[in-house]
């Protein structure tokens, strides 16, 4: 039976409905190509996908950088007004890159829909997603940091803000009142995650000086099945964006030696800076952490694009240095995606040598091909795993006798 919860006679007033229809727009800049652009989209899309939207349509156009008060030229914001008038069922544009207040008060007066950029919409999908008190804070933190310079676009009562005869009067104006709020809140979780924080810190010494081990990766690599796979526990996964907010520690004793692993947030392309910081509580897990095993989809096709991308993120940690074993995840799908149906073993074989001498040379790190639904090489990366263990722990006490 349809959902019939509209009200009066626009199909877009009333009752929220569970589905959500979107066009998506991208600019083409100069130091990027068509495909790229079409890559991002399709990422975006994803995203859309995970928050509960259906993308129905995708725009782009080349500029040399994005115009400062419409985003994109004016022709295509007609085109893209046009076909939402056309198409009943959009009620939201959401743009790859993030806009100032000022222009999603100017394009959504234009489009007359909801207008969503990339950082707000990864903003939604933390917030949906997150469960316990420190992620909830972090995630609120985060959107608070965003609301504050977008006030004026995003509050429509603030439209009314203007001099004149009758406006004149003592005290704040209404958006001065606004900002000062969203500060006082902002200061207030800031102090609330610093309790959060000392908390987790008391707990993480309380582990004793263990080796740790952090899983980090691109969002949707596999990085909680592969927790699962090799802790035996049941870490929530599923294929979507975002799936694991808070990170999961566990303790894995292998031939008698025991450490940490632990499972974090997924790293994504232009993840947005508050967020970065508003999850430093979480992500001190990755650097704190002795060894990074980066999990990859190689299936992905902009798979290289994706470790640069979490590299990246790496170093705004200062945890790039660290000890790294790369984890090449999803083989199976790899060979489907890519092979020839008449290859041979050997030939499999050979490519594969070549590819994975090929991204040890570009990369720098040792790595391993797995397969973490059909448990494939699932042993080579232990006896990689725990070599790295023994290693660090030898560092670490190079006179002490160690008995588990």
């Amino acid at each position: 039976m349809e959902n019939e919860w509209n009200l009066g006679e626009s199909e877009k007033s009333g009752l929220k409905k569970e589905t959500e229809y979107a066009v998506l727009v991208g600019v083409i800049q100069p130091d990027q190509t068509e495909n790229q652009i079409r890559e991002y989209l399709d990422e975006l899309e994803f995203l859309a996908l995970t928050a509960g939207a259906v993308a129905v349509k995708q725009f782009t156009q080349k500029l040399s950088h994005p115009d400062s008060r419409t985003f994109i030229g004016k022709g295509k914001l007609e085109e893209v007004r046009q076909y939402i008038e056309d198409h009943e069922e959009v009620n939201m544009v959401i743009f790859d890159d993030d806009l100032s207040g000022k222009q999603v008060s100017i394009i959504e007066e234009t489009l007359k829909v909801k207008i969503v950029d990339r950082s707000s919409l990864i903003l939604d999908i933390f917030a949906s997603r997150a469960q316990t008190s420190q992620a909830k804070t972090q995630v609120e933190l985060a959107q608070m940091q965003y609301l504050l310079p977008r006030l004026r676009g995003l509050w429509t009562h603030l439209e009314r803000q203007r001099g004149g005869i009758g406006m004149r009067g003592p005290g704040e104006k209404e958006i001065e009142t606004d900002r000062r709020i969203v500060r006082d809140k902002i200061s207030l979780l800031k102090k609330k995650l610093e309790k959060i924080d000392q908390q987790n810190f008391t707990r993480r010494k309380t582990r004793g000086q263990m080796i740790r081990v952090a899983l980090v990766g691109y969002t949707n690599v596999g990085k909680s099945t592969l927790m699962n796979l090799l802790s035996k526990s049941d870490v929530f996964a599923e294929d979507k964006l975002f799936a694991t907010l808070d990170t999961t520690v566990r303790k894995l004793v292998w031939e008698a030696m025991p450490f940490l692993l632990s499972d974090t947030v997924g790293f994504i392309r232009k993840l947005p800076h508050h967020l970065v910081e508003s999850f430093k509580s979480t992500l001190d897990e990755v650097r704190e952490s002795d060894i990074l095993v980066h999990v990859v989809d190689i299936a992905h096709p902009s798979h290289e694009d994706q470790i640069r991308a979490v590299n990246e993120t790496l170093a705004e940690l200062k945890a790039l240095e660290k000890p790294t074993l790369m984890v090449f995840n999803k083989i199976d799908l790899y060979r489907k995606k890519f092979y020839d149906p008449y290859l041979d073993e050997e030939g499999k074989a050979e490519i594969e040598e070549g590819l994975q001498n090929n991204l040890k040379h570009l990369f720098d790190h040792e790595n391993v091909f797995v397969s973490a639904l059909t448990k494939e090489n699932i042993d080579q990366l232990r006896t990689k795993l725990m070599s790295m263990v023994k290693e660090q722990y030898y560092i670490r006490y190079p006179y002490q006798a160690k008995k588990w």
